[in-house]
């Protein structure tokens, strides 16, 4: 395989810039250049409809931070379906801001809503924080439909990187819950296993811009204590079982250090019998959803996405 010639672009900007190795800083650090490199790699901003900040109780004493987005040409006459999204960013860096344009452009893209998940991160919140939180969350937009204008029995969840994680972990928590059944998950190059066995970890440990000794440390700082690499709320892929989860569209990169984790998941749901689809992009690298100012292939996921979705509705209508 060879890299894309957008990857390779992206990687040579990385390497120019100076930019020091993940492993280097300190979690605020890390932080800054990631909101920086967003900026700088993410692309025009797309107008919506609508788009506003607020934040929703998931308890009598916790709430958590959202921005819903409304996307043109929406009906407004009737409830929309919506995604609620949850950003990548190793559960340590990563934002509202960081994700906002993959987040309008999949708002215009369904004519609905979107709706991105403030989910608190580590070191400060370590494991189980933002898998509570994107359950709670979750849970808690669903009972809100009405007020928030979404229809409980058209919501997805979608994510990249460990936002793919947390919408896998959800899909498997609302599973046995007295809630609308999920109508999908959309998983961008997931993390699944903090196991780390997988061989595409090692075939591409210095592969920018998630290499092995950054993937480390993001772990130390999310899931310190390593007997919880074990719960299914950090590794998904080790549920006792994946029967009865919601379609799922999975995304993976050929030069990606998790693509075997997440090739690994979507085997196990297929196993289950749960109705998946495979989008691969032998020539990508991890990080390409949120770099479409360089990298077109950041639409061509974002276009898969939809379909995945719309195909799902119509077969949940027949």
């Amino acid at each position: 395989m060879k890299l894309d010639d957008s990857a390779e672009q992206i990687v040579k900007l990385i390497i120019d810039s100076g930019r020091p190795p993940m492993a280097t800083l300190t979690a605020n650090e890390a932080r800054e250049v990631y909101r920086n490199s967003s900026k700088a790699l993410g692309g025009e901003k797309p107008e919506v409809a609508e788009t506003f900040d607020l934040r929703l109780e998931t308890s009598s004493t916790t709430s958590v931070g959202l921005r819903l987005y409304r996307g043109k040409q929406l009906n407004e006459e009737a409830p929309q379906p919506a995604i609620v999204f949850f950003h990548g960013g190793g559960w340590v860096i990563g934002d509202l801001e960081t994700h906002d344009i993959p987040c309008r452009h999949l708002a215009n893209k369904t004519s609905g809503t979107v709706i991105a998940v403030d989910y608190r991160l580590a070191p400060e919140h370590p494991f189980p924080a933002a898998a509570n939180d994107a359950i709670s969350a979750t849970k808690s937009i669903i009972a809100s439909a009405e007020k928030l204008g979404i229809d409980p029995n058209r919501v997805a969840v979608a994510g990249d990187s460990a936002g793919g994680n947390l919408a896998a972990v959800v899909a498997l928590a609302l599973r046995d819950c007295d809630l609308p059944d999920l109508r999908a998950q959309l998983l961008v190059y997931p993390a699944t296993d903090f196991a780390n066995t997988h061989s595409s970890v090692e075939s591409f440990a210095e592969q920018l811009p998630l290499t092995k000794s950054s993937i480390d440390w993001f772990a130390s700082h999310y899931v310190p204590d390593v007997t919880s690499h074990q719960d299914w709320r950090a590794s998904p892929l080790l549920a006792t079982d994946h029967a009865g989860l919601p379609p799922a569209f999975i995304m993976t990169a050929g030069f990606d250090p998790l693509q075997d984790e997440g090739q690994a998941y979507l085997d196990a749901l297929k196993n289950a019998g749960v109705h998946t689809k495979h989008l691969f992009l032998p020539g990508q690298i991890h990080g390409c959803f949120t770099m479409g100012g360089f990298v077109p292939a950041s639409l061509e996921i974002i276009d898969a996405m939809v379909a995945f979705v719309n195909e799902s509705a119509d077969e949940g209508n027949q």
